[in-house]
């Protein structure tokens, strides 16, 4: 009897790909990595559910979508289906499988596939789960229609990309309007670099929105320096003070006071404990394009927005695929 086994793995930060918080770059990249589904077919492990999970970041990664997406809503899933099993004639006894694994590229947010393909994998081992790894070993990332199925993937999420980008933006305009500053720029930065068109669109679309947002957390950031110093008014306090005066950005409106504070601070901790507080408010790097310094700090509000939000365990419920658009 064919037993199947419905496993989704989310591309995101979580899960697997967990291990390190993500950077700035990884904003607006076009990436998948992973998360297992927490409803399996009760004869397959948890080694031969890592070992699948490994397999599915492999293939997402040594085809170009690979990365610490903060976005988990493109997705890269499969279903794993036992084809027969048998008990070999020998000394020992062998357990030997036959597994197709029909490989998805979806969008999780709307449970639309993309895209597909199926492998036959065999496996051999002294008991089921090690027959289960050997045949999801086989699993090759670089089979040519493996290869091909995430290319089609690739340019769905493009298609994708490309034909929402006005709705994407209006939604960003419509929080930016809500002053939910940090989720505009958060969604705007999402956007991939190789959707040029829609991507310059948000480029475009994001800096006023950086510089209402840049506005307020400087005043607010200021105002808790200053706390900070009242509190203690020396040496400690100055280096309490310069957590928040470090985050100001250079262009803000209230960066010229932030300064002028800055330089009273040093000069009362000179004055009063003769020692030197070595400290310089944040600055432009001359040496690298403005535009892109900009753009790189747009990417930082956007990962610290998605950082900050509640992180999904391990697992996630399960879907079964008849309830998807597939």
């Amino acid at each position: 009897m064919k037993r199947l086994l419905i496993v989704t793995i989310l591309l995101s930060h979580f899960g697997f790909a967990q291990n390190t918080a993500s950077k700035a770059d990884d904003m607006g990249r076009l990436s998948l990595s992973t998360m297992l589904s927490n409803k399996y077919s009760s004869d397959m492990s948890d080694a031969a559910k890592n070992m699948l999970g490994n397999k599915l970041s492999q293939i997402a990664t040594q085809n170009g979508l690979g990365g610490n997406s903060v976005d988990p809503r493109f997705i890269i899933s499969a279903n794993v289906i036992q084809l027969n099993k048998e008990i070999t004639a020998t000394a020992p006894p062998m357990v030997a499988m036959n597994l197709e694994v029909t490989l998805y590229i979806a969008d999780y947010q709307t449970k639309t596939k993309f895209t597909s393909t199926s492998v036959s994998v065999k496996g051999v081992g002294t008991n089921d789960t090690k027959a289960y790894i050997e045949a999801l070993k086989q699993l090759n990332p670089q089979n040519a229609a493996i290869k091909q199925f995430v290319d089609v993937g690739k340019t769905k999420i493009i298609e994708y990309y490309n034909s929402q980008c006005d709705f994407l933006l209006k939604d960003a305009q419509s929080l930016a309007s809500q002053n939910k500053y940090e989720l505009a720029i958060y969604k705007l930065t999402l956007i991939p670099d190789v959707c040029k068109s829609c991507y310059d669109k948000a480029m475009d679309a994001v800096a006023p929105v950086y510089k209402k947002f840049m506005e307020r957390n400087c005043v607010r950031l200021l105002a808790e320096a200053k706390a900070s110093f009242a509190a203690s008014p020396d040496f400690v306090g100055a280096d309490n003070a310069r957590v928040s005066l470090a985050q100001i950005d250079p262009e803000a409106d209230c960066f010229k006071q932030a300064q002028v504070f800055t330089d009273s601070v040093k000069a009362k901790v000179l004055r009063d404990q003769k020692r030197d507080w070595d400290f310089a408010m944040k600055s432009f790097d001359s040496g690298v394009e403005l535009e892109k310094q900009k753009i790189q700090a747009y990417k930082e509000v956007g990962v610290a927005y998605g950082n900050n939000q509640p992180k999904q365990t391990t697992t996630i419920g399960f879907v079964d695929p008849k309830d998807w658009l597939f």
